[in-house]
């Protein structure tokens, strides 16, 4: 019985003890932590406005994008395209670098050179991150492919399609293309080879590659006067 008393005594020692050192630290640290739980709620606060702020904006600015394709559907293109020079200016969120693509690829359709200059122009861009910088590059080297020496396609296009390549179906059938274009039918066979030998080859270029493989099979067209 007197160790259950002493034991009961010695709790309420510890606990007294206790509150008189939180006591103690509140006196001494009570204007350090009530700034620490306003800068942490402030924070909280902040956070998530800032979140709310991005999110907004990130759909106004998905609203934007789309009125600008519906206005490229209905054949407007310079209402759209100035619709895009906007929200690329913007730059406030994804949907800026997305359509400067998308404005390059609306004038690509007039001028197939004012569209790869446009691309160029996002391939040179510092602030553009290196897979869309090659998927510039890509979109230019498909708009001049009827232009451009087939030699520098090559170099432009070549090193994208390495097997890690995110671009490495369309960079091989582009290609292939320049070789049949070239007349060159071991260049563009071997590329379509590696088209039909990739397991993650799109279906959609699966059966286009039928087409490209009789072309090849077939030789280089003997033009006559």
């Amino acid at each position: 019985m007197a160790t259950n008393r002493n034991d009961e005594f010695i709790r309420e020692v510890d606990e007294e003890y206790r509150r008189d050192q939180l006591a103690k630290i509140w006196e001494r640290y009570s204007g350090l932590i009530i700034a620490v739980v306003v800068l942490v709620v402030g924070g909280i606060g902040g956070w998530r406005y800032w979140e709310h702020v991005q999110e907004t904006r990130a759909q106004a600015a998905a609203s934007r994008f789309e009125d600008a394709l519906k206005l490229s559907g209905e054949n407007k293109s310079q209402e759209a395209e100035a619709a895009l020079e906007a929200l690329a200016k913007d730059g406030a969120s994804g949907y800026g670098l997305l359509a400067r693509f998308r404005l390059a690829a609306e004038r690509g359709q007039q001028n197939a050179e004012a569209g790869a200059a446009a691309y160029d122009a996002l391939a040179n861009d510092a602030g553009v991150a290196q897979p869309w910088k090659d998927l510039a590059r890509l979109r230019a080297a498909w708009l001049r492919l009827d232009t451009a020496d087939p030699a520098q396609i090559r170099q432009i296009v070549e090193p994208m399609a390495a097997p890690a390549n995110p671009w490495r179906h369309s960079a091989r059938e582009l290609l292939g293309l320049s070789g049949l274009k070239a007349g060159d039918m071991d260049y563009a066979g071997r590329w379509f080879d590696q088209v039909a030998a990739d397991r993650e080859t799109p279906p959609a270029l699966r059966q286009r590659l039928a087409v490209y493989t009789a072309l090849v099979a077939g030789g280089p067209v003997q033009v006559t006067q």
